[in-house]
C-alpha cells in the first residue's frame, strides 16, 4: 500500500450558536460566552484547578476524542494573557493535569490495544502571542489545551492520500526552517539534554508506516511505555524537551530579529544555548538568511512567529512503542498532521449521531474513573448527567 499522509472526512453536529454581527468566527469562538457554553454543552469534568474536560463539538475522530483545557475564560479576559504553553502553567494545576493525562492515555490504550488496528496519539499544539486573533488558522480556542485522540486505521488506509503540498503539511523535512537548515545543529542541542525515561529514536525510526510521518523530527522513545508516564520523571522529561525547544526557538528567532543579539533572558538551558548555539557559524549563517529575507520581503516577515510556537505529542508507533515528538508549529497545523492525518469536517448531524453513542459511551466512562482518582468533578449538560 501507497504510503502518504491521508485526508479523512469528520461529520460534525453544528454548533447551536449565532456569531454576532460584525465578529469574526475565531474572535467569538475565544470569547468567554464560547466558553461557557463549550461547559454547558459539552462540559464533562471539572476541578479547581480551573481543568475542563470536554467533548470536542469540531472533532477530529468520532472513533475516540477529547481534550482539556485550562480554562482561565473568567479568570484572565485579556486573550493574549492566557497561558498558552506548559511551561506557564502553575504547578500545582500541572502536577494534576499531568495525572489526568496518564489516566486518559492508559484507557485510550486499553480501549485500542492493537497497533496495527489504532493510531492513539495525544499531545498539544501551542501558539504565541504574536498571532493576531483574525489571523486565518488560528485556533478558535485561544487557551493552552490537550487532545486525546484516535484513529482507525483501516480506514486512514481507506482515505485518499492528501496532497503532499498541503500547507498544513509543514511539519516535514522540506518545509520545516529547522529542519532544512539547522537539522544537525537542532538534534546536537536536544541531545544535550539529561535524559533518563525517554530515549532518542533513530532517525526515521518512529514514523508511520501508513502516513510516513512524522518526518525529520527528533524523537525520544518512552522507556517502560505507558506505566512510566506515572512515573513523575516522564513529565520532568517531557517539560525538558519542551523547555529545550523554547530555548532553540528564542534563540534562534533572537539572531533573526537582532543581529549579535545577547542570550535570551529567563533561558532554561544557559550551558546550551551558549556553547551549542550562539557560537556555531550554521546557526548564524541561518539566522541571517532569515533575517536578510524578512528586510526585503514583508509577506515572509509578517509571517514569522517571533516567540515559541509548537506541536508536542506522545503517540503509539507501529511497533507498539510510546514516542514523544516536537514541532515548530504554523498557522493551519492541526496536532493531527505532525502524523500525517488531515482532517476534513463537515456539517452532517445524522452520521455525528450514529456514532455519538459509542463515543459518549468511553467519555463517561474515562470521566468515571477522573472521578474516582480526585481529578475532578462530573459537569452536567443536556446531554449527560454529573455523574
Amino acid at each position: 500500500m501507497q504510503s502518504g499522509p491521508r485526508e479523512i472526512v469528520t461529520p460534525f453536529r453544528p454548533i447551536p450558536l449565532d456569531v454576532p454581527e460584525g465578529m469574526k468566527p475565531n474572535e467569538f469562538f475565544n470569547s468567554t460566552e464560547n466558553l461557557d457554553d463549550l461547559t454547558g454543552n459539552n462540559g464533562l469534568l471539572r476541578n479547581p484547578e480551573g481543568l475542563l474536560l470536554y467533548r470536542k463539538a469540531l472533532g477530529h475522530s468520532n472513533l475516540f476524542d477529547t481534550s482539556i483545557i485550562y480554562n482561565t475564560s473568567n479568570s484572565i479576559l485579556d486573550p493574549l494573557g492566557r497561558p498558552v504553553r506548559r511551561t506557564q502553567v502553575p504547578e500545582p494545576v500541572k502536577n494534576v493535569w499531568n495525572r489526568m493525562n496518564e489516566i486518559i492515555f492508559a484507557f485510550m490504550l486499553e480501549r485500542y490495544p492493537d497497533a496495527e488496528r489504532h493510531l492513539v496519539l495525544c499531545g498539544e499544539a501551542s501558539l504565541d502571542a504574536t498571532w493576531p486573533l483574525t489571523s486565518p488558522g488560528v485556533p478558535s480556542i485561544r487557551m493552552l489545551h490537550n487532545h486525546f485522540i484516535s484513529f482507525d486505521k483501516a480506514e486512514l488506509a481507506a482515505a485518499p492520500l492528501a496532497d503532499p503540498n498541503n500547507p498544513n503539511l509543514t511539519d516535514g523535512g522540506q518545509n520545516s526552517l529547522f529542519q532544512a537548515h539547522l537539522r544537525d545543529v537542532y538534534r546536537n542541542f536536544f541531545a544535550g539534554l539529561d535524559l533518563q525515561v525517554l530515549r532518542p529514536c533513530a532517525p526515521g525510526s518512529c514514523r508511520i508506516a501508513l502516513t510516513g510521518y512524522p518526518q525529520g523530527l527528533p524523537s525520544w522513545e518512552v522507556v517502560g511505555g505507558v506505566a512510566t508516564l506515572s512515573d513523575h520523571r516522564f513529565w520532568r522529561e517531557y517539560d525538558s524537551i519542551l523547555k529545550g525547544f523554547i530555548d532553540f526557538y528564542r534563540a534562534f528567532f533572537g539572531q533573526v530579529s537582532i543581529r549579535n543579539a545577547p542570550m535570551p533572558e529567563r533561558i532554561h538551558f544557559r550551558d546550551l544555548v551558549e556553547n551549542k548555539l550562539l557560537h556555531n557559524n550554521t546557526f548564524l549563517k541561518a539566522a541571517k538568511m532569515v533575517r536578510d529575507r524578512c528586510i526585503v520581503d514583508a509577506k515572509y516577515a509578517n509571517a514569522i512567529r517571533w516567540q515559541p510556537a509548537f506541536k508536542q505529542l506522545i503517540y503509539r508507533n507501529d511497533a507498539g512503542s510510546l514516542i514523544v515528538t516536537i514541532s515548530q508549529n504554523s498557522i493551519g497545523n492541526a496536532i493531527t498532521e505532525l502524523l500525517g492525518v488531515v482532517v476534513r469536517r463537515v456539517p452532517d448531524a445524522d452520521a455525528y449521531e450514529r456514532a455519538e453513542p459509542a463515543l459518549l459511551e468511553q467519555l463517561l466512562e474515562v470521566r468515571r474513573r477522573l472521578v474516582e482518582t480526585d481529578c475532578g468533578e462530573g459537569v452536567a449538560t443536556p446531554y449527560w448527567g454529573a455523574a
